[in-house]
């Protein structure tokens, strides 16, 4: 049973290290937040951090649930410092510590502590964490396995790329999965899990929600329609269509939790000519594609709307900003990814070898008159790599491995 190494993540807690400002991590439940911490303290140990300068709690562990008292968790830690030398601490799924804000803070205080922390959803970041720590924490949006990182863990080297792509969309991204070689149903019932318990704990206790199904209901519809622009009011509609009213600003409410458990993201729209975002007809991505098909019957015709989303996940490793395109009132790039206030374009399909579904595809991007990066990703693997006037097709799996 390998322990991947999430190098990228990694790379990030090494480059804050020993600053004085706190490092957050958040991620859905079962990313690999706490084995993250594992292998960051395997790193400070291999640096020379004595065992007695880390203090690690895991929350979700019954041997520390008497700490979930914020007094308590403080006077812990304090106890346990080391006053001639830098003290890592570890505190992992904080949001179960009532309060957890003023211990937090009254430990960055002091100049000795080096704090990280994390949390299965971004409840905690949208609250007293954020408003009583602003400008004194970084936070990193940890996320399932990338495609790379999931064909990097597999034993069986000799399975072709599209194979390995087929079991990455079917047996799903979360590390477990693919540590413990577990098969399509084994995958299920562990992720089955997973949305089961962030469904109730981590959506249904923190909105107070009293009718669950509706929320299903609505959690089914995100997952049928992702890669479609929607917004509150379609879904109200779409609802009541089925004899299920419902209040567009409830409806707003539960997204806000799909969003903020970070089962899904929301994708908002991006106007190029004005470059300024648009308020309304958001997409809505789900943070792992195989947990669609636990609500979802897939059909061969998915395929475009679960690479996008696919895609859409590398998009977000790889840039800091994220959008749907608006080009004109009817034009649309499927995502404009920004980097330092650079854009760079990406249309995507399953494949361009119809001539005619080739030029319907590259228009949208050749109407963008910027001599930014463009790019057209598909399947494809004959005519995979070409070069339409500047704009750059790509095969989308070689793509995702670079």
């Amino acid at each position: 049973m390998q322990r991947l190494e999430r190098k990228n993540y990694l790379d990030w807690l090494v480059k804050w290290k020993d600053r004085q400002i706190i490092k957050v991590v958040t991620g859905v439940r079962r990313c690999g937040k706490s084995t993250l911490f594992a292998i960051y303290q395997d790193y400070l140990r291999a640096q020379g951090v004595e065992p007695q300068q880390i203090i690690a709690i895991n929350f979700e562990d019954l041997d520390f649930e008497d700490l979930t008292d914020y007094k308590t968790l403080y006077q812990y830690v304090k106890a346990r410092l080391l006053p001639d030398r830098m003290n890592y601490i570890f505190l992992d799924e904080i949001q179960h510590v009532k309060g957890y804000e003023k211990a937090v803070d009254s430990l960055f205080l002091r100049e000795n502590c080096d704090l990280y922390l994390t949390g299965s959803n971004g409840y905690f970041l949208s609250g007293e964490l954020a408003t009583l720590l602003t400008g004194r924490y970084v936070e990193l949006s940890m996320m399932p396995l990338s495609f790379k990182e999931f064909c990097a863990g597999l034993a069986d080297d000799s399975v072709s790329l599209n194979a390995k792509f087929e079991r990455y969309i079917r047996s799903g991204s979360f590390p477990y999965v693919l540590r413990y070689g577990y098969g399509e149903q084994e995958a299920r019932e562990y992720m089955r899990g997973i949305y089961n318990t962030v469904l109730l704990n981590d959506i249904v206790k923190r909105l107070n929600v009293a009718d669950v199904n509706m929320l299903e209901a609505i959690t089914r519809f995100a997952m049928h329609n992702i890669g479609n622009r929607t917004s509150p009011t379609t879904i109200a509609n779409a609802m009541t269509s089925q004899g299920r009213k419902i209040d567009p600003k409830t409806v707003d409410r539960y997204l806000r939790g799909l969003t903020d458990s970070l089962l899904f993201y929301e994708a908002r729209r991006y106007n190029i000519k004005g470059k300024r975002l648009l308020a309304s007809m958001s997409k809505y991505y789900v943070c792992d594609v195989a947990l669609r098909s636990l609500l979802v019957r897939s059909q061969d015709s998915d395929i475009g709307h679960i690479l996008e989303n696919v895609v859409y996940l590398e998009l977000k490793r790889r840039y800091p900003e994220v959008y749907v395109g608006q080009y004109g009132t009817d034009g649309e790039v499927d995502f404009v990814a920004i980097q330092d206030g650079a854009p760079v374009y990406y249309q995507v399909a399953q494949t361009t070898l119809d001539e005619q579904v080739l030029a319907r595809e590259l228009a949208p991007l050749r109407q963008i008159r910027d001599n930014y990066p463009k790019y057209l990703l598909t399947m494809d693997e004959a005519f995979g790599e070409m070069n339409y006037e500047g704009i750059q097709k790509r095969n989308v799996l070689k793509w995702m491995l670079e």
